[in-house]
C-alpha cells in the first residue's frame, strides 16, 4: 500500500511537472518550442520538422530586486495570433507581412513578483522577451538587471560560424570593441572563443543534417544595452552576456537601468533545414516598430569615397571636387568626405564645396568623430556627436548648406550609456533631415525599421582592411561569402566599397594588389546589402574599366523589394537573388581558390535569355581573371549551368 501511494505521488509530480510544459508552434507547424519548468526554472527547447535544433536551453533574469532565474511558478499561459503587414525600403524585403503564433507566459518568483515571457513563433523564426511589470505593491519603479540567464543549448553535434568579441579599450587607439574580428568558422563548439569573452551577434551554427540556426537580438534602444553570446558551457550552451565592464573607457554600467514595467529586447532564432531561412529573413525588423516619424524622404543611393584608397591626403578640395565629378559622371547621389576635412577643406570652404557638388547633382555626406571621452581616436571633428548641444549646432549648420547624412565612428562598445548615445545622434540627426551611417561600431538591431534616418553600419572586418594589408586583400572572397549568412542576414551592411582598382594605391599600380575578379567586385554590390552602397571607385576607372562594366555600375540599385536564396555556403561561395521593381539581378561569388561550377534554380528567368557577366580563365599574365559580358539562355524550367572561377564572380540579368 505505501509503495502504491509512493508510486501514486511520483506520477502525480511528474503529471504536474507534463502540465506546466507548454508548446507554441509556427504557423506551418514545423517549428516547436517547447517551455518548460522543471523544478521551478524556466527552459526552452526547439525542434524543426521533428528533428531537436536547440535542446532544453534556460531562461530568466537576475535583478536588484528579485531573481527570476529559479523557484519560478508558472501562474498562466495565454495564446494569441500575430499579423502584421509594413513596408521599408531600407531591408531586404520591402513589403514584408509577418503571422506568428504567439504565447504569453505569466511567472511568480519566490517572492511573489511577477515575470513574463513572450515567445513569437513565425514559419522560421522565434523571438523571445521578457517583461518586468510593476510588482502589485507600487514599488519598485525603476530596477537594474544583472543578468540573463537565456541559453542557447545547440546539439553537441553543432559547429559554429562566428566572430569572437574582444576586450575592451585594446586595439588601435583604444577603439575596440568594434566588431571587427575574424569569423571562426566550421569550428566545435567546446573550442573557447579567442580572446576569452564570448562572441558577437549574429552567431551562425550548423545543426549538422538538423539544419542551421542563426542567433541575434533586436529592438535594443537606450532603455537596454547591446549583449553578446558567452562561450560555450558544456550542458548550458551559450549564454546571453551584457557588455564588459571597462567599455566606454569604464562610463556607465555594464549592468541595465530600466523603469517598470520594462520589457527586454528581442533575441531572435532563425532556423531551418538549409540556408535559405537564414538569408531571407525578416525577423529583426518583424517584432519592432519605428519610434519616431521621418521628418523627410529620405533617399537611397550610391556615393563614392576617396579615403579608401587615396587615403587622408585625399580630404583636401581640389580631390573632393574630383570625387564629385566621378559621382556625377556615374550618376550617383553622394559622395563622403572623410575625417579632418574641418582642417583640411576648412568649414568655411565647405559651403562652397556642398554648392558645387549640388551643381552636379550631388549630395555631400560629412564624417564626424563620435567621441569625447570613449576612447583616443584623433580624426576630427572631434567632440561634436557626444553632446546634444554640440550636435546640433553642427547638424544645423550642415542642414543650412545642404549636406544629407553624417557617417560617425569610434564608438567602441554595448554598454546602455553608448546605445543611448548612437539613439539620440539618429534621433536629433532626423530633426534636420540627416541620414546617418555608423562605423567602428556594433551591429544595428532592427534600427533599419525602429529610426527611419538609419542606413547601415560597419560592424564587420570591412574593406578598409583589404586597404591596409595584403593579407586582409587575401581573405576577401572568405569574408564576403560569410556575410551573407550572417552579419547581413540581420542588418544593412556598410561594407564600404565596390573595389574597381586593380592594385590599393592611388596611382593602381603600386602596393599589393586586389585579389578578386571585376566580375566579383560588382556582384558584391547584389550580395551585400545596405540602402545607401559605397561604389568605390576612383576617377581612373572611368578610362580604365572596359564599357559594360560602367554600365552596369552605373545601373545598380542599392534598394530591394525581394530577396531569394539560390545557393551557397559561407565563407566559400554564395548566390542571391534580388528583385527591384519587376527586374532581377542574381549575384554570385566565389570566396575559393578553385572554380566552382553550379546548376542554379532561377525560376524568374525561365525560358529567357539574360545578360552574363562572368570571368574567363585566369591565364598567365594576369592579375585576376578578366571579366567578359555574354548571354546565356535559361531554360524552360529555369535551371541554368554557370561556372565561377577563383575569387571570381557572376552577375545574371534580364
Amino acid at each position: 500500500m505505501r509503495k502504491l501511494i509512493t508510486l501514486s505521488l511520483a506520477l502525480l509530480s511528474s503529471l504536474t511537472i507534463m502540465a506546466e510544459n507548454k508548446t507554441v508552434a509556427s504557423p506551418d507547424g514545423r517549428l516547436v518550442i517547447t517551455v518548460s519548468n522543471d523544478g521551478g526554472h524556466a527552459a526552452y527547447a526547439v525542434t524543426y520538422d521533428g528533428k531537436q535544433m536547440l535542446q532544453a536551453s534556460a531562461l530568466g533574469l537576475q535583478t536588484n530586486y528579485g531573481d527570476f532565474t529559479q523557484s519560478l511558478t508558472l501562474k498562466d499561459a495565454k495564446e494569441s495570433k500575430v499579423d502584421k503587414t509594413y513596408e521599408n525600403l531600407r531591408i531586404k524585403k520591402s513589403s514584408a507581412h509577418y503571422i506568428a503564433n504567439q504565447l504569453d507566459l505569466n511567472y511568480e518568483n519566490n517572492d511573489k513578483l511577477p515575470m513574463t515571457i513572450t515567445f513569437c513563433v513565425s514559419d522560421n523564426d522565434i523571438a523571445f522577451r521578457y517583461t518586468l511589470p510593476r510588482p502589485a505593491k507600487g514599488n519598485p519603479k525603476c530596477a537594474i538587471v544583472y543578468s540573463e540567464a537565456s541559453a542557447f543549448n545547440f546539439p553537441e553535434q553543432t559547429t559554429t560560424f562566428i566572430c569572437p568579441q574582444i576586450t575592451p579599450m585594446t586595439g588601435w587607439e583604444r577603439t575596440k570593441p568594434s566588431y571587427e574580428e575574424e569569423y571562426k568558422t566550421d569550428a566545435p563548439m567546446n573550442v573557447k572563443s579567442q580572446f576569452g569573452v564570448g562572441y558577437t551577434f549574429p552567431c551562425l551554427f550548423h545543426i549538422g543534417n538538423n539544419g542551421w540556426a542563426l542567433v541575434s537580438e533586436t529592438g535594443v534602444t537606450s532603455n537596454y544595452c547591446g549583449s553578446r553570446l558567452s562561450d560555450y558551457q558544456p550542458g548550458v550552451g551559450y549564454t546571453v552576456a551584457y557588455p564588459q565592464k571597462g567599455e566606454n573607457n569604464g562610463i556607465g554600467s555594464e549592468f541595465v537601468g530600466i523603469s517598470l514595467p520594462s520589457s527586454t529586447p528581442w533575441r531572435t532564432i532563425t532556423v531551418g533545414s538549409s540556408l535559405k531561412p537564414i538569408v531571407e529573413t525578416t525577423i529583426p525588423y518583424d517584432v519592432v516598430d519605428p519610434l519616431y516619424q521621418p521628418s523627410i524622404d529620405y533617399k537611397p543611393g550610391r556615393y563614392t569615397w576617396s579615403w579608401l584608397i587615396w587615403q587622408d591626403n585625399s580630404v583636401n578640395y581640389d580631390d573632393q571636387v574630383k570625387f564629385i565629378d566621378l559621382s556625377s559622371a556615374m550618376g550617383y547621389e553622394y559622395v563622403l568626405v572623410d575625417g579632418s576635412w574641418d582642417t583640411q577643406i576648412g568649414r568655411d570652404r565647405m559651403p562652397e564645396l556642398s554648392k558645387y557638388a549640388q551643381s552636379k547633382g550631388v549630395s555631400l555626406l560629412l564624417w564626424y568623430n563620435s567621441n569625447g571621452y570613449e576612447n583616443d581616436a584623433p580624426q576630427t571633428p572631434r567632440n561634436c556627436m557626444n553632446t546634444s548641444i554640440a550636435r546640433k549646432r553642427d547638424m544645423a549648420w550642415m542642414k543650412s548648406i545642404g549636406v544629407k547624412g553624417i557617417k560617425v565612428d569610434f564608438f567602441a562598445g554595448d554598454k546602455q550609456e553608448t546605445i543611448k548615445q548612437y539613439e539620440d545622434i539618429l534621433s536629433d540627426a532626423n530633426d534636420y533631415g540627416l541620414q546617418v551611417i555608423f562605423h567602428g561600431c556594433t551591429l544595428p538591431r532592427g534600427w533599419e525599421q525602429m529610426y527611419p534616418n538609419y542606413v547601415a553600419s560597419e560592424a564587420a572586418l570591412a574593406s578598409e582592411n583589404i586597404y591596409f594589408s595584403d593579407y586582409h586583400a587575401k581573405k576577401e572572397g572568405y569574408e564576403m561569402t560569410m556575410h551573407p549568412f550572417g552579419r547581413n542576414a540581420v542588418a544593412s551592411f556598410d561594407w564600404g566599397g565596390v573595389m574597381m582598382n586593380k592594385y590599393m594605391s592611388k596611382d593602381n599600380k603600386s602596393r599589393h594588389q586586389r585579389y578578386t575578379s571585376d566580375a566579383f567586385e560588382m556582384a558584391t554590390a547584389i550580395t551585400n546589402q545596405t540602402s545607401v552602397n559605397c561604389v568605390a571607385m576612383q576617377p581612373n576607372n572611368l578610362q580604365e574599366l572596359p564599357p559594360f562594366e560602367l554600365d552596369f555600375l552605373k545601373s545598380i540599385p542599392t534598394t530591394w523589394d525581394e530577396v531569394k536564396f539560390v545557393d551557397g555556403y559561407p565563407t566559400k561561395y554564395v548566390v542571391l537573388a534580388r528583385r527591384h521593381g519587376s527586374d532581377w539581378y542574381v549575384g554570385g561569388l566565389n570566396g575559393t581558390s578553385e572554380p566552382k561550377t553550379l546548376t542554379l534554380n532561377l525560376p524568374m528567368f525561365a525560358g529567357q535569355t539574360v545578360k552574363y557577366y562572368t570571368d574567363n580563365k585566369q591565364r598567365k599574365g594576369d592579375l585576376t581573371p578578366p571579366s567578359v559580358l555574354k548571354t546565356l539562355k535559361v531554360d524552360k524550367k529555369g535551371m541554368v549551368k554557370v561556372t565561377i572561377q577563383p575569387m571570381g564572380g557572376i552577375i545574371l540579368i534580364k
